[in-house]
């Protein structure tokens, strides 16, 4: 029996704000070897500005994948996936809320702002390269996006 067929390389944006994380999932990611594009900004504001391809992110491809932290300097992550949910032009790309919060009222907010998924960052390191490589295999290889 095969596997599912290898992904399109995808363009994912990540807006995280601890660079601990942003490493592990950037070696997460490149340890699979799919070539995905990993675009990375550390607050709120720079998020936006990269959808928007706005200020220095004029040229910034659309993310196929979002995944978003919620506690976020200048605009955390609530705010931001507000926004991009009340876009027209934005609110079919994916968001993946990809925190440590674990509390309920931050999940539930989550799912009424129209996250796509909520997961909790594990906090040993097998767990979190684990979660990020299913978060791949789901998104990017098993699940249809638009485009």
């Amino acid at each position: 029996m095969r596997g599912p067929a290898p992904a399109p390389v995808a363009d994912i944006l990540l807006v995280e704000d601890n660079p601990g994380d942003v490493r592990l999932i950037r070696e997460a990611l490149a340890d699979r070897g799919a070539g995905h594009r990993l675009h990375h900004v550390a607050n709120g504001e720079e998020a936006i500005a990269f959808v928007r391809r706005g200020g220095t992110y004029t040229g910034a491809p659309r993310p196929d994948l979002i995944l978003l932290d919620l506690n976020l300097p200048r605009k955390d992550g609530r705010e931001v996936l507000a926004e991009l949910k009340s876009d027209p032009d934005l609110r079919l790309i994916p968001v993946i809320v990809l925190t440590t919060s674990r509390a309920e009222r931050d999940i539930a907010q989550a799912y009424k702002l129209e996250a796509n998924s909520y997961i909790s960052k594990p906090i040993d390191f097998d767990g979190f390269l684990g979660a990020v490589q299913e978060i791949e295999d789901f998104w990017l290889t098993i699940a249809r996006l638009p485009t």
